[in-house]
């Protein structure tokens, strides 16, 4: 499966296992990581990335083979967690690898940052003020002796 495209079949299972990384809120209120088309992200950034391509190519393959004939989809949530928990097992650092790339994505879409009560915007330039540098803060430093010695060169 490596450095190959995802089609729609596979897509749709990381989907289904990007959801058990961030799953949807109770509420409603803040989507799941499948949910949100991380999936897509992800399969686009195998395109550049043999590794990335590799791990999780090794790991949808362990998923397929784990649940069998009727597929992930016919597990129940609690049969699908155990089924991943057991692909991690089999796939050393499956579920580590995925976890980090998703909680990236996952918290710089803007559905998730509004869930959250944060404004969708990047911090600058319309962000955060700053207040302007105070060069006499430099004064205590710059009267100090030299610390260093000049070489041959006159460095």
């Amino acid at each position: 499966m490596t450095n190959q495209t995802l089609n729609d079949e596979r897509l749709q299972l990381l989907a289904s296992v990007l959801d058990l990384v961030i799953p949807p809120s109770p509420d409603g209120n803040k989507p799941g990581a499948g949910e949100l088309g991380l999936a897509n992200q992800l399969a686009a950034g195998m395109a550049g990335d043999a590794m990335m391509a590799a791990m999780i190519g090794a790991g949808l393959d362990k998923i397929e083979q784990l649940a069998g004939p009727d597929g992930f989809a016919a597990l129940d949530p609690s049969q699908r967690q155990s089924l991943l928990e057991k692909a991690n097992e089999e796939v050393p650092g499956l579920v580590p690898f995925l976890t980090f790339r998703v909680y990236t994505l996952y918290y710089q879409d803007n559905r998730v940052l509004e869930a959250l009560g944060l404004a969708p915007r990047p911090p600058h330039p319309v962000g955060y003020e700053m207040e302007p540098f105070d060069e006499s803060l430099l004064a205590p430093v710059r009267g100090r002796a030299k610390l260093y010695r000049t070489t041959e060169r006159g460095e």
